[in-house]
């Protein structure tokens, strides 16, 4: 009979190693848990440590993108996260309750947008904060062969040996220390990861753009929100001297609407050891609000720095990093927990097919060579987004050192003069420009891999990219890149159904359309050769399926009867322009070269 139940070796040796498991997660973020839910989901079991007591206690991360639902989990997220309209605004003003300067469409809603991001996934952003994501997914986890130990901390690790790692851990309870023995070791860990420490990791990083504080509050502001839909409120208050610990502040919904997290962003004048009081904190909750007869619950104040840092390489012998502890960000572009789980989709199917004996180990060091470009995108993005923020501040007057200049410079956005309208003018296109970070479609989008887990040869040329990478996303199936999204459904139709969701699931998947059959015989030879699972499917005028709106015709970039081989991470593989003479050998060839067999 299945089980879902992980196995725990006794040792094998004298070497006082007291447990066993095949795959160890250290970390049980949205980075670790994920990929426990995605070697889950491909039939393999480990187990997950965590230093923490329990799973996140602030809602950090909170934007969840469309690329990253492809897990059995959509539901889930979709019952517990907020997709209402208001989550497709952002706001810049005064107070929370006061003068509006100004705001923009996020998350792919507003008229001149909101087609590009429906067209490019079946899925759409959700706000769902961390706090409510890693119970899914670690519950998912659990129940799929990766449960988690809290309250379990990395002490160190021995990865001298051929064909395993041994970790030591500290019970954080009992305060009782264990080794645990594992085929592999992955570092999931956080910004202050003991793995990549360990590891040597190589890391470029650049100087710090300073500190913020985390203050998670609770209080009823749906009145306020009535006239002020938004998910994300920019607070800046020129005319004001603000204290060193709050020169600008987020104001971010968290349970619409009485649970927010206010992120206080520090002065560069003011010391990084800097704590206030919790006096302080709650005086200044108030004046960002702009409500004295608000009632404020201040439940925790935590101090973040605002990383520029992505590790050159990502991996080293049988231990495997990924998330924060590779690349740390600001939260700009909501890019974090994303990145994180998109990690996992991209290490987890290289792992499975390796230890099922379907694919070389040098699958595995593609791990490092297709993510980490991604990373040192995102970080640069994400920082990038940060400080587009500042010509806003500048048209506003709130940069000038002093406070009298600042009421000054702020005045000005109200003169009927030259230098007024030029002000205005300033501030209407920075907050327009504000759509590089907010709807940033290309940059959730756009990854391409290179490496020999995609096969290039004619392939055909490379698409230009878009006239804006960041902002649009144009999808091809050139190897390496995402599969598009189309809408499929049956001649006679039933419940439609998306490429997106056809592809995917732990396998390959092959879409071919009129005079492809050969294909299909073609996998399933394959399969009885290689023993690689291809699910394949014809997309025509009465094929198997047929696209709703006709688009799959166009977007697969093949004639009817050529292919596109899709990875088990969604990503495109390789395709064919059109049927070839030997179909058997050809794909062979080509998953012999992806597999590193």
């Amino acid at each position: 009979m299945a089980t879902n139940e992980v196995t725990l070796r006794p040792p094998t040796g004298v070497d006082g190693t007291a447990l066993e498991v095949d795959y160890l997660i250290v970390g049980a973020g949205p980075a670790g848990a994920s990929l426990g839910c995605f070697l889950g989901r491909y039939g393999l079991k480990g187990l997950i440590i965590s230093a923490a007591p329990s799973t996140a206690h602030t809602p950090r991360a909170h934007i969840i993108n469309q690329p990253a639902m492809d897990l059995d989990l959509e539901k889930e997220c979709l019952r517990l996260g907020y997709s209402g309209p208001e989550k497709g605004h952002t706001r810049w003003c005064s107070t929370l309750a006061g003068r509006e300067f100004g705001r923009i469409h996020s998350w792919g809603s507003g008229p001149e947008r909101a087609g590009d991001f429906q067209l490019s996934s079946p899925c759409s952003h959700l706000e769902l904060p961390q706090t409510l994501l890693e119970p899914i997914l670690l519950r998912y986890a659990t129940q799929h062969g990766f449960p988690c130990r809290f309250s379990t901390r990395l002490l160190s690790f021995d990865d001298s040996g051929s064909d395993s790692v041994v970790a030591e851990v500290q019970d954080r309870i009992f305060g009782t220390t264990q080794k645990i023995r594992c085929k592999y070791l992955f570092g999931a860990d956080g910004a202050r990861s003991r793995i990549v420490e360990q590891l040597q990791l190589p890391l470029s990083k650049k100087p710090s753009q300073g500190v913020a504080l985390n203050v998670l509050i609770r209080a009823d502001l749906s009145d306020i929100m009535k006239t002020r839909v938004g998910n994300l409120h920019y607070v800046v208050r020129p005319d004001v001297e603000m204290p060193d610990f709050a020169g600008w502040s987020i104001v971010r919904m968290v349970k619409p609407w009485y649970e927010w997290l206010i992120i206080m962003m520090y002065k560069p004048t003011c010391p990084a050891d800097f704590m206030p009081t919790e006096a302080q904190v709650h005086s200044q909750v108030k004046a960002v609000l702009g409500d004295d007869s608000v009632s404020v619950e201040v439940r925790r104040v935590d101090k973040w720095i605002i990383n520029e840092t992505v590790a050159e390489s990502y991996s080293k012998g049988r231990v495997y990093c990924l998330g924060d502890a590779v690349h740390r960000h600001p939260p700009m572009n909501g890019l974090g927990s994303n990145t994180c789980i998109q990690d996992a989709a991209n290490l987890a199917w290289k792992v499975a097919m390796v230890e099922k004996g379907l694919a070389g180990k040098a699958l595995l060091d593609t791990y490092s060579g297709e993510r980490q470009p991604v990373g040192a995108q995102v970080i640069e993005r994400a920082n990038t987004s940060l400080r587009n923020h500042f010509p806003i501040f500048e048209a506003l007057g709130s940069l000038s050192p002093s406070l009298a200049e600042r009421k000054e410079q702020f005045a000005i956005l109200d003169e009927n003069s030259h230098r007024g309208r030029a002000q205005r003018r300033q501030l209407m296109e920075s907050i327009g420009f504000a759509c590089h970070e907010f709807l940033a479609h290309g940059s959730d989008m756009s990854q391409r891999y290179e490496s020999s887990a995609v096969f290039l040869h004619d392939a055909g040329d490379l698409p230009a990219p878009p006239s804006n990478p960041v902002l649009y996303h144009e999808p091809h199936t050139f190897p390496g890149v995402r599969l598009p999204h189309a809408w499929l459904n049956t001649p006679i139709p039933k419940q439609q159904v998306s490429t997106v969701d056809l592809a995917g699931k732990g396998r390959f998947a092959l879409f071919t359309g009129h005079g492809g059959e050969a294909w299909r015989s073609a996998a399933e030879k394959v399969k009885g050769g290689l023993g690689i699972d291809i699910a394949v499917y014809a997309v025509g005028y009465g094929l198997e399926y047929e696209a709703v709106y006709n688009d799959w015709y166009r977007l697969r970039e093949v004639d009817e009867d050529g292919c596109v081989l899709v990875r088990p991470d969604n990503f495109i593989a390789w395709r064919s322009e059109n049927l070839v003479g030997d179909c058997s050998a050809i794909l062979r060839r080509v998953l012999e070269h992806i597999l590193a067999l």
